[in-house]
């Protein structure tokens, strides 16, 4: 009896061990994407696949966040190398005002429009949404424009697009008192016109900078930043008309940053930092990791991006590219932009 016990327990035990090893992810390839960074400081990275297979990453850079000389840059991932980065945006106003910009998202339509959302403003509580796009894989890129009064764009995470070709916008806002950080959604067409604003009872958390994901039916999970040290999440069952109330995940979150995305197999990854904040904002940024889910709701660690006993990593935008591969880029102590690729087993 005692011998049937024992196998037993070793086959869960090797059954286990099986299921586990089948979701974790293999590290493909890490690199930064600037050999020699143009300025200070860099922040906020987001990162698209085009049209023509290859990859586009942008950032904001500068001698300091919140600075006026800070810039939106570009860099292309061609052949396994990036090229050198590029400035495509600015907070120029005229000959005597300038702002800093702020938070690039980059967007591939299903059409193979290229769409780089960005901000402009002297604080997170008063700037305003700008956009340009391309229709030559950001070869070029139409001039600045300012999007509608109340309307931001996708905050810091990319939007998704719905199967009537509307964009949602995942989105937020800080009051100018800093003690209500609020999310919503924004509605536009594939071309980032026409939009429409939808508001999300927040009730008391204070949450912003969310990440949209798909689950079956008209189902969508919006995953978001909190000041409650766990990352918390709303539903909307009617392609993001409506929202749930929100609630809290078991998932820490040190007032920073994720991002998130539904694979091509419906699996859920996302990129965390996996702390509580400290006495200092930077604290519980020096660790970063993926982990995947199937529901949304309950996640599994699969792979350490990085763990360090001081610094910031922060600030991760993850895609999946059409091969199933998983690329993730995240702020490395605010000096550079690293990128991560994986390969869920």
């Amino acid at each position: 009896m005692m011998k049937k016990y024992i196998l037993t327990a070793m086959l869960v035990v090797t059954t286990l061990l099986a299921v586990n090893a089948q979701r974790k992810a293999t590290l493909v390839s890490e690199q930064f994407i600037m050999n020699n960074p143009p300025v200070p400081a860099a922040h906020a990275s987001t990162i698209t696949e085009l049209p023509d297979g290859d990859l586009l990453a942008s950032w904001f850079g500068g001698s300091r966040e919140s600075a006026p000389d800070v810039c939106i840059y570009t860099a292309r991932f061609h052949a396994g190398k990036w090229a050198a980065p590029v400035q495509v945006a600015s907070g120029v106003i005229n000959d005597t005002a300038r702002f800093a910009a702020w938070n690039p998202v980059l967007f591939t339509t299903a059409e193979g429009r290229i769409l780089l959302f960005y901000k402009v403003g002297p604080n997170p509580r008063e700037w305003w949404g700008m956009m340009i796009s391309s229709t030559d894989n950001g070869y070029t890129w139409s001039a600045p424009e300012r999007l509608p009064d109340n309307i931001l764009g996708p905050i810091k995470n990319k939007p998704v697009q719905l199967a009537d070709g509307t964009l949602l916008h995942p989105s937020s806002t800080e009051s100018l008192d800093e003690k209500e950080w609020h999310i919503h959604v924004e509605l536009s067409d594939s071309t980032g016109h026409h939009w429409k604003r939808v508001a999300i009872d927040c009730d008391t958390f204070g949450v912003i900078q969310p990440a949209a994901l798909f689950h079956s039916g008209k189902r969508i999970q919006m995953l978001c930043r909190s000041r409650q040290n766990v990352i918390v999440q709303t539903w909307s069952a009617d392609n993001g008309l409506t929202w749930s109330p929100l609630t809290r995940q078991a998932m820490l979150n040190p007032n920073s940053g994720i991002d998130a995305v539904t694979t091509s197999k419906g699996l859920q990854v996302l990129i965390y930092n996996p702390a509580v904040s400290g006495k200092d904002w930077w604290n519980g940024r020096n660790e970063l990791r993926a982990a995947i889910s199937k529901d949304g709701e309950h996640w599994k660690d699969v792979y350490e991006l990085v763990k360090a006993p001081k610094g910031e990593f922060s600030y991760p935008a993850v895609i999946q590219t059409k091969d199933g591969l998983l690329h993730i880029t995240y702020t490395y102590d605010r000096k550079n932009i690293r990128h991560v690729v994986l390969k869920l087993k």
